[in-house]
């Protein structure tokens, strides 16, 4: 949650023009399981159908010999002179035979999503990116850049040529981003590369507009870069993957809509019908500040001088220091022994040598 009262205004140079406010949307709470299963059940919706075929498996006469001949009951390829005939057909466990519970085409493949969910997601990942920490932790490259959010004065809608918004993003030290996506160009690992997707790259920079007076035009042919109109928000693009952090790059006339899209943290939103920014459930998320603090130390009981455990009781016949404890002399008797049977040991070795004459 990025809580600045004001964000600065760039112009076409690069240069901070003047102050605009932060709108409310950015100080939602940030639910990153509230954005990853919204975005689970988002992507669902642009699967296509695949099953196989109602006949695969099926398309041989088959019978089953029955029972009494010492074989399986499964169903049998008919005829002779050939090395089919009598191989199991059908089964899913038979050479050739259909897959177990064949696939249909109409499987339940979208999903229906709460409306509520789905815009706590976009609170959520709008405010992740406002956060320099989280943007860079997604891997995008703004050691350059001015402010995050970055805010451009509306002169950029009217780009028309891609030129002009490489000299722009230069300017904004936004390019080096551009750079990262181009230079990770790289075929797709897998069978993909053969299905009409054979390059993957990273993720550059997201630019939202207001009105598009060229700008599509003029971005869309940079590698990396994606183009969304403030109206038609996609967490797909605001949250790529379900990680958030998205670089975005705000037009004035975009970023001052938020607050009628999606309200304020004290009145309603304009556009949405009885809709007001999430709440986030704890105020002060610094645990060890509020425990330590004197309003919840002062009612918390005084702390219990620890109990004094019992000690174990051990067997002094077992246990050398507890009889050392009860009878000191233990163990010189103890030491005396062993010399005893130390001298015992060595007489006895010197009588055998004698006996041997050695």
């Amino acid at each position: 949650m990025s809580i600045r009262p004001l964000v600065t205004v760039f112009d076409e140079s690069g240069k901070s023009v003047h102050q605009t406010t932060m709108p409310g949307v950015f100080k939602a709470p940030i639910r990153l399981d509230v954005v990853q299963s919204v975005h689970t059940s988002m992507r669902k919706n642009k699967r296509q159908p695949y099953a196989v075929s109602t006949k695969a498996g099926h398309q041989t006469s088959a019978e089953s010999w029955g029972t009494g001949r010492a074989v399986a009951r499964i169903p049998r390829v008919r005829g002779g002179g050939t090395h089919r005939s009598g191989q199991g057909a059908f089964g899913n466990m038979c050479r050739g035979g259909r897959m177990f519970a064949p696939t249909k085409v109409w499987r339940r493949w979208h999903c229906r999503i709460n409306l509520n969910q789905r815009r706590y997601a976009m609170c959520s990942a709008l405010a992740a990116t406002a956060l320099p920490s989280l943007v860079m932790a997604r891997g995008h490259r703004v050691d350059g850049v001015g402010e995050v959010p970055l805010v451009v004065s509306n002169s950029l809608e009217k780009l028309s040529k891609t030129k002009d918004a490489v000299k722009l993003l230069k300017a904004l030290h936004a390019y080096g981003d551009v750079e990262k996506a181009k230079l990770s160009r790289k075929i797709r690992p897998g069978k993909g590369k053969a299905r009409n997707r054979r390059y993957v790259q990273r993720k550059g920079p997201l630019i939202i507009y207001s009105e598009d007076s060229g700008l599509t035009r003029a971005f869309r042919n940079l590698p990396g870069v994606d183009l969304l109109q403030v109206d038609r928000l996609n967490l797909l693009m605001l949250a790529p993957g379900g990680h958030l952090g998205r670089f975005c790059i705000w037009t004035q006339s975009a970023f001052e809509k938020l607050d009628a899209l999606y309200g304020t943290d004290r009145k309603f939103s304009v556009l949405k019908k009885n809709y007001r920014l999430p709440r986030p459930k704890m105020i002060q998320t610094d645990l060890s500040r509020l425990i330590n603090s004197d309003e919840i130390q002062k009612v918390l009981r005084p702390i219990k001088p620890k109990p004094r455990r019992a000690t174990q009781k051990k067997n002094p016949l077992k246990n050398l220091q507890q009889m050392v404890r009860v009878n000191p002399y233990v163990k010189t008797l103890r030491r005396n022994h062993a010399l005893l049977e130390q001298r015992r040991r060595k007489e006895k070795a010197e009588a055998q040598d004698k006996a041997r004459n050695l």
